[in-house]
């Protein structure tokens, strides 16, 4: 998961990039990027960090010029490395560098195209590297001295024909202007929005409306699927729908854990979503287990708090914060590597032991993916004195594989893969486990927007909606992981060869 921007402004956008970025820290924290144009020259700064470790002020002071586009990353397809950061740029045609949120299920067979039939190279193992170069090779077949809004409508259209899996998507291009476009089934979620100058109409697009907010331009509407929009040097707005058959299938767990809760996707509101999820799940308990005696409901923050307080509401049972976050770790699903999440899951809560001494707790979080960051939450509630610990997820069970942009490719990896409720109930330690339905979580966030008669739900029922993924699929998507996390630990071993011959 990732989160894009891209502004044409009148004045200097290095700084609203920045500020932007800021606040879609929350969709990558393994790395960050910004590219400006400047006298027809990239300005580029990225690299492996947060925003704010990554760019300096000696880095702002050069990205100077009124175009520019921004990423932050966290690691899918891919590695973690810095020469994986985005955005990526190509030398021709014109210059285009380009960023984008998602993940491309065909990635192979497009290398194998881009190197025989396009004759362009592609130097890393990232999705954006390819979706850039099939991009560029798709403008090069039809580039003048001067490109129209209807090249880049066609050369968006081809690629929307020959690329497959999920992207929200901004390019910019020198001389022109930046084109955003979103895949044909819309699942990654991309919007755009303006603002009125003295000296004129800016624009901004970005993966989340709080970018919008928070930077000063005002919201206009979502990028629809498959469509792609263009906003000229001179800030003028093409758009046009570049796809055959479009769909409107966008991914649901946006809504249960990515998308900040003050953000508007998709024309629903990500807090009135899980306000929606606390009421349906509140509901189940009610008739489920009107038998327990539950003392207080807990969140376990900061994603299921809104869903929580909800449920308690709706129970008319005390809401009480029992954890106190350090906002100073990063969101540990996102977090490359379980070690990592194992460790900082201890650093990332403690327990208030007040809440929790000789009640009944019912612990409510967004979802469960693989279960260890639930296990140490739920033994921490009783280390701090709980008498018994039930536990909601807001989401239902996670069964399957996620192949559209979200780090949960390994079915080995899901508590809830091949598990029943009591073997995953038994596994991370609770005394009682309830999970949304998934016809209820369908409901709560589609209650906003009935244009959407489908989401992607694939990671908990593995039905795929861009229809080209199989077992086998899954298999070798599962052996490349695999692959590539015994490369790293090899590198890391090697580092620490290294360090340690460095200091004998």
């Amino acid at each position: 998961m990732c989160g894009i921007v891209g502004i044409v402004g009148k004045t200097p956008v290095g700084q609203l990039l920045y500020d932007g970025l800021i606040v879609l820290q929350h969709r990558g924290q393994d790395a960050a990027g910004i590219v400006t144009i400047h006298n027809n020259t990239f300005r580029l700064r990225k690299g492996n960090g947060l925003v704010k470790d990554v760019f300096h002020t000696r880095h702002m002071m050069r990205l100077q010029g009124n175009l520019g586009i921004g990423h932050v990353r966290y690691p899918t397809a891919g590695s973690s490395s810095s020469s994986e950061a985005q955005p990526f740029y190509a030398n021709s045609p014109f210059g285009i560098s380009l960023a984008h949120n998602g993940n491309l299920t065909n990635a192979q067979e497009l290398i194998s195209w881009l190197h025989t039939d396009a004759r362009r190279h592609v130097n890393t193992t990232s999705d954006t590297e390819l979706l850039l170069n099939i991009f560029a090779h798709e403008l090069q077949e039809r580039a003048s001295l001067k490109l129209t809004p209807d090249d880049i409508f066609v050369s968006v259209a081809n690629v929307h024909k020959r690329v497959r899996g999920a992207y929200g998507t901004v390019a910019m291009i020198i001389g022109h202007g930046i084109v955003a476009f979103r895949d044909p089934n819309g699942i990654r979620p991309l919007v755009f929005g303006k603002r009125e100058t003295e000296s004129g109409v800016e624009y901004m697009v970005a993966s989340e409306t709080v970018a919008l907010d928070t930077t000063g331009f005002e919201f206009v509407r979502d990028v629809a699927p498959g469509e792609a929009i263009f906003f000229s040097e001179d800030g003028q707005l093409y758009s046009q729908q570049c796809a055959e058959n479009p769909t409107f299938n966008p991914c649901i767990f946006e809504f249960v854990y990515f998308a900040r809760p003050d953000s508007t996707m998709n024309k629903i509101s990500v807090y009135g979503s899980r306000i929606e999820m606390g009421k349906k799940l509140a509901a189940r308990i009610a008739t489920e287990w009107e038998d327990l005696d539950i003392d207080v409901v807990i969140p376990i923050p900061e994603t299921s708090c809104d869903t929580a307080l909800e449920m308690a509401q709706q129970l008319n049972i005390p809401y009480r914060q029992g954890f106190v976050k350090n906002r100073y770790i990063g969101r540990t699903f996102i977090m490359p590597g379980q070690e990592m999440r194992k460790k900082s899951v201890r650093q990332k809560l403690n327990a208030i032991g007040a809440e929790f001494i000789g009640k009944n707790v019912l612990l409510v979080d967004d979802s469960i993916v693989r279960g260890t960051t639930s296990s140490q939450i739920i033994q921490m509630a009783r280390n701090a004195g709980a008498k018994n610990v039930y536990f909601a997820s807001a989401a239902p069970e996670v069964r399957f594989p996620n192949v559209y942009g979200i780090d949960m490719p390994s079915a080995n990896e899901l508590v809830a893969h091949g598990r029943d409720l009591d073997d995953i109930c038994q596994l991370i330690g609770a005394d009682k486990l309830i999970y949304q339905t998934i016809d209820d979580l369908v409901s709560a966030v589609g209650l906003a927007n009935p244009e959407i008669k489908l989401f992607d739900t694939s990671v908990f029922d593995g039905n795929y909606v861009t229809n080209d993924i199989d077992q086998a699929y899954l298999e070798k998507l599962d052996a490349l992981r695999n692959n590539a996390s015994k490369e790293m630990s090899d590198k890391n071993a090697d580092s620490i060869i290294d360090m340690h011959n460095e200091g004998s």
